[in-house]
């Protein structure tokens, strides 16, 4: 990922901890509806966000745990007896 891209979008920490910020102020129930409803809009885009990150990320380990060549895959026991 490019600096650029990285300097546009916050990394998935720092969205997490944003997003759970804006449900202390909503819960807290000291907001004005209008307030309120921003702070939702806010939280519901930051849901997205943290998804679409999480989505990216699952990819990259399905793809990295995939053998180049599927016939040569071996299923995984996790028994060592087995290999020897």
């Amino acid at each position: 990922m490019s600096q650029k891209s990285t300097s546009e979008q916050p990394d998935f920490e720092a969205s997490l901890e944003q997003l759970e910020k804006i449900v202390e102020q909503l819960e807290s129930g000291e907001l004005s509806l209008a307030d309120s409803l921003e702070h939702f809009e806010q939280g519901v885009a930051l849901s997205k966000q943290c998804h679409q990150l999480l989505d990216r990320a699952r990819q990259s380990v399905e793809l990295l745990t995939q053998p180049e060549d599927e016939n040569s895959a071996v299923e995984f026991s996790g028994d060592d007896s087995q290999s020897a």
